[in-house]
């Protein structure tokens, strides 16, 4: 998959919308964030300034519902699914992708049954080849034998998702051997205003607006494709890039047109999280699905770059605030992707094998339980099914989860609050092993710190500590701990807590 090193946080371009009457539109909706969701900081700022400046950014709608998503699917699928690469190179033969068994509804079906809310297909990889009808490029599935040049896969993979509750996401990589190989990728053009959507010949489109926007040779044709992707497929719920170049000459460089890009998808589809080369979403760091003990969703940024190394330990502490202090120029509310295959490669390879119940498990607790959103990749095979032993093993993954937070003991129960604090009284002694908790992440991320302490024998005991809690912290117990009345403390803060779950399990494992 080759995740970006980078993440670019470009401005939004200067975009002008003009309908076919010719007459201009009002910006689109979506074009302006709210300005808690970036707040600007400056070498001269205390720390104390910038804990008070953390304090105050709020995320926007859009990443307030990507994060309740909690575990997410990829599917990586195309050309290297029949060559057996990784990486493509750009000149495959496009009658290579042969799915004659393809069965998008088996995939919804089995990611539904994951528990998995959200899809996002590999509708071009960087080899260039894509998987919808488009009248940009020649390397696509029009240009295969497979049902006759008319397939599309994302079309198919778009209604199957919505047909079973899940939504739908796109992965169009900013690299493309392909258009490399036809001199549009990397060949040094001036970046001018290009009109979105470009009409070809024979093209019967009348769009309601088009979209005059600066970009390269090669930032027009993925904005083109963008536009096909983002207006003939239904709802886009989120937009994936990564900022990978491709295998081409070390003297040859693409500068993306990220501002443009961005700017387009927001016109076009304002709810969709833009990941994680994208100003909603960041990369957490490794392919391995890891988040960190303690991950902040505010973090400080520079323009077009992490302010700090994007795998660095620590992107969101007090000690990192002041770490950044000489180069951020902002404090963003950017929340982390945690990103692994359930195989070992991200395309299918018939010699792999999923992960185990037990791998998985720990990635979730390590992922989704440190204020990340799960995203694990399942690459359909060279039918065009996800494979028998993949589908099992994500149902048993959701089988185990199910089992090691199932009911909520406190739920119902009587619950006390104060400031910084949260009691439940179970009614009786229950045994616990499961700890879960949530901050109301409408009023920012604050807590720094916080205990948890059952009551036994008239006295209150400390059973745990932990970091940061987020939109979601799940912590794990030695050992069972039996009391009747449970709470949480928080022990430090940057502005006032406000917790929304204080959840109590018993594993069944």
């Amino acid at each position: 998959m080759a995740v970006s090193r980078r993440v670019f946080l470009a401005t939004a371009a200067v975009l002008t919308a003009t309908g076919v009457s010719g007459r201009a539109l009002a910006a689109p909706a979506g074009a302006t964030e709210d300005p808690r969701y970036r707040i600007p900081v400056s070498p001269d700022d205390t720390e104390a300034d910038l804990v008070r400046k953390a304090s105050q950014v709020r995320p926007t709608a859009r990443q307030i519902a990507w994060q309740r998503l909690e575990r997410t699917a990829f599917l990586h699928f195309g050309v290297n699914t029949f060559t057996g690469l990784e990486w493509g190179t750009g000149d495959e033969d496009p009658d290579v992708f042969q799915p004659a068994g393809l069965d998008t509804d088996q995939w919804a079906r089995a990611l539904r049954d994951g528990g998995f809310r959200l899809a996002i297909l590999t509708v071009k990889h960087h080899d260039g080849f894509v998987l919808h009808q488009s009248r940009y490029t020649d390397h696509s599935v029009a240009s295969s034998s497979w049902q006759g040049g008319r397939g599309d896969v994302l079309r198919s993979f778009a209604d199957s998702m919505r047909r079973h509750g899940i939504k739908a996401g796109v992965y169009i990589s900013p690299a493309d051997e392909n258009q490399y190989l036809h001199g549009v990728y990397a060949n040094g053009s001036a970046r001018t205003d290009r009109t979105i959507p470009t009409l070809v010949a024979g093209d019967d489109r009348t769009p309601p607006r088009s979209y005059t926007l600066p970009a390269t040779d090669y930032g027009a044709h993925m904005l083109n494709q963008l536009y096909e992707v983002l207006t003939e497929y239904g709802p886009i719920d989120e937009v994936w890039f990564d900022g990978a170049q491709g295998r081409i000459p070390p003297d040859k460089v693409e500068k993306y047109d990220w501002d443009s890009w961005y700017t387009l998808v927001r016109s076009l589809a304002p709810d969709a999280a833009i990941a994680v080369s994208g100003p909603d979403v960041r990369w957490v760091g490794n392919e391995g699905g890891p988040a960190r003990e303690d991950e902040w969703s505010v973090v400080p940024v520079q323009e077009k770059d992490y302010a700090l190394a994007y795998d660095a330990p620590d992107m969101g502490s007090r000690a990192a605030l002041v770490k950044a202090r000489p180069v951020a120029d902002h404090l963003q509310w950017w929340p982390a992707e945690c990103d692994v295959s359930i195989r070992d490669g991200w395309f299918y390879h018939a010699d792999q094998q999923p992960k185990s119940v037990e791998q998985l498990t720990d990635i979730y607790f390590r992922s989704v339980g440190r204020n990340s959103v799960l995203l694990l990749n399942i690459p359909p095979d060279t039918d065009g099914l996800l494979p028998a032993a993949d589908v099992a093993r994500l149902r048993e993954f959701r089988e185990r989860v199910d089992r090691e937070l199932p009911e909520d003991l406190a739920r119902d129960t009587r619950t006390t609050a104060a400031p910084g604090r949260v009691t439940v009284d179970l009614g009786r002694e229950r045994e616990v092993d499961r700890i879960r908790l949530a901050e109301d992440i409408r009023h920012g991320q604050q807590v720094e710190s916080f205990v948890v302490e059952a009551q036994r024998d008239g006295t209150w005991t400390e059973v745990t500590r932990a970091g940061t809690i987020g939109a979601s912290r799940i912590v794990l117990l030695a050992a069972p701990v039996r009391a009747r009345r449970w709470r949480v403390r928080v022990t430090g803060s940057r502005a006032a807590a406000r917790l929304a779950e204080f959840r109590l399990y018993r594993s069944r494992v």
